[in-house]
């Protein structure tokens, strides 16, 4: 259902009812998925044809069942299920990490290629019906041994030709920021532990159903735009992650 088609002005349920409804379904379709941010107010509610008015009533009405929550300046995202405390910390790559504590590490390339994004990723990065994404798939390693696996998605629409790059020697984040000049502001990570699957099991030679240390993370411009979102798996026996935190 479009949004256009969300409300029944004959039907005897009210308007920002109606709102609310098709809010939770596109939540539990998965359609807007956890972290997901709503377009602006005058945006939604010119899509859903009503006033800001009663689309504010309908948030509001979903804000206090816990299904999304506002965030001062950055605007309405869809709430997780999970617990996730906010950890406050520098923004960097895993490669930048290493090369400022002089680690050697190697890269490979193991998928590269412009796909049509899952529908929860399309989400995310606000890629519209019919878009491509940048697909690629990493394996890091320290000293022959395997420590992550990354699958990033990058919207292409902002990164013309960024799949011609050589990501085996240049990082995604140096790329986006040096080739392209976009200015990374802020990211959502959220962290779990999972089962290793066959795949993530055999990248990182470890047994399936060990569990690994899982990370998503979506990526933001300086002007708010979504620019990447990222699965990361950590091999937790060669690789911690660690928070610097400060109390004020």
């Amino acid at each position: 259902m479009s949004d256009q088609h969300a409300i029944d002005r004959d039907a005897p349920i009210a308007i920002h009812a109606q709102i609310s409804e098709h809010i939770r379904n596109r939540i539990a379709t998965g359609d807007w998925p956890a972290h997901y941010r709503l377009k602006s107010e005058p945006d939604l509610a010119a899509e859903l044809g009503v006033s800001r008015g009663t689309l504010r009533r309908a948030l509001t009405t979903l804000i206090e069942e816990g299904l999304l929550r506002q965030v001062r300046g950055r605007g309405t995202f869809v709430t997780s299920m999970t617990f996730e405390p906010s950890i406050a910390q520098r923004l960097s790559t895993l490669s930048e990490d290493f090369a400022n504590q002089g680690v050697v590490f190697d890269t490979e390339v193991r998928a590269k290629e412009a796909i049509g994004p899952p529908r929860p990723v399309a989400a995310l990065l606000d890629v519209p019906v019919g878009g491509e994404v940048l697909r690629l798939s990493r394996l890091r390693s320290t000293a022959g041994e395997p420590v992550t696996m990354l699958t990033n998605y990058v919207r292409l629409d902002l990164t013309p030709g960024i799949i011609d790059t050589d990501f085996a020697e240049e990082s995604l984040f140096g790329t986006l920021e040096g080739r392209y000049g976009l200015k990374i502001g802020t990211a959502r990570r959220t962290f779990s532990a999972e089962a290793a699957d066959d795949e993530i099991a055999a990248a990182l030679r470890i047994s399936p159903g060990q569990p690994v240390q899982y990370m998503q993370q979506v990526t933001y411009l300086v002007d708010g735009r979504p620019i990447e979102y990222s699965d990361v798996w950590i091999h937790s026996g060669r690789l911690k992650v660690t928070s610097l935190l400060s109390r004020r």
